[in-house]
């Protein structure tokens, strides 16, 4: 079995063909065609919060679709069935949600080294060394890693999601409607600092937004679901 290192220098990260889901909806998620190769940024414009969190559901295997493949490194997510196979498929998975809990009573810090060691009280040199490295490229200033997450506004605990998403190194990373939660006079700020580390780290990101704005400002592709066809044609800037 190739790993999912080997299979990114070689083919897409992330492949959906003919997929659709139905999840008692006013119709079933529908995707025809999307393929995710190694340091793609892509916004995909269409989604709801709902069928957002479907599609993120399909791309980890969390679920199956009814029809179609979904491909995560190469391998059909339903081909994967060991627990130990899908963790390790799953740490080269990133994701930036609102769903992804914050310990709130701890540091900024302490979130971000979770995904790195069961020890947090305090975390060991290694790890406060990586932690503290991720919250930077967060752009999370030094002054707020030992405050309580709860003291940071909506902006800082989004950028705590996204350190702990880049924590164990992955190489793709989708953001679940990112601006939900978001004040307007902080959208550019996030959307440089997100396309920023995609760049840096030449990794795949894909955005799922109901922002067009937004999309175009993360994304080089930016792509519009018709949902009844599950098409997702490519967004004309302006």
């Amino acid at each position: 079995m190739r790993s999912a290192e080997a299979f990114a220098l070689h083919g897409p990260l992330l492949e959906l063909t003919n997929v659709t889901k139905d999840y008692q909806g006013l119709r079933p998620l529908r995707i025809a065609s999307l393929k995710v190769n190694a340091g793609d940024q892509v916004a995909v414009v269409g989604l709801d919060a709902v069928t957002a969190e479907i599609f993120v559901n399909l791309v980890t295997g969390a679920i199956l679709p009814d029809t179609g493949i979904v491909r995560l490194f190469g391998r059909p997510t339903s081909q994967i069935t060991d627990p130990a196979d899908w963790m390790a498929m799953i740490e080269r998975f990133g994701l930036v949600s609102r769903r992804a809990v914050l310990l709130e009573s701890l540091s900024v810090v302490q979130n971000i080294a979770i995904p790195l060691s069961l020890e947090i009280e305090p975390p060991p040199p290694d790890v406060l060394e990586q932690a503290t490295a991720r919250a930077r490229e967060a752009g999370l200033p030094d002054s707020s890693f030992d405050r309580p997450v709860a003291e940071l506004d909506a902006a800082g605990q989004f950028r705590v999601r996204l350190a702990k998403a880049l924590a164990p190194t992955p190489a793709v990373v989708v953001y679940e409607h990112p601006t939900a939660e978001l004040a307007p006079a902080d959208h550019a700020a996030i959307a440089e600092q997100c396309r920023a580390v995609a760049s840096a780290r030449h990794i795949a990101s894909v955005v799922l937004t109901a922002d067009r704005d937004f999309a175009k400002a993360t994304a080089s592709q930016v792509l519009s679901l018709e949902p009844a066809s599950g098409w997702l044609s490519r967004f004309r800037r302006a």
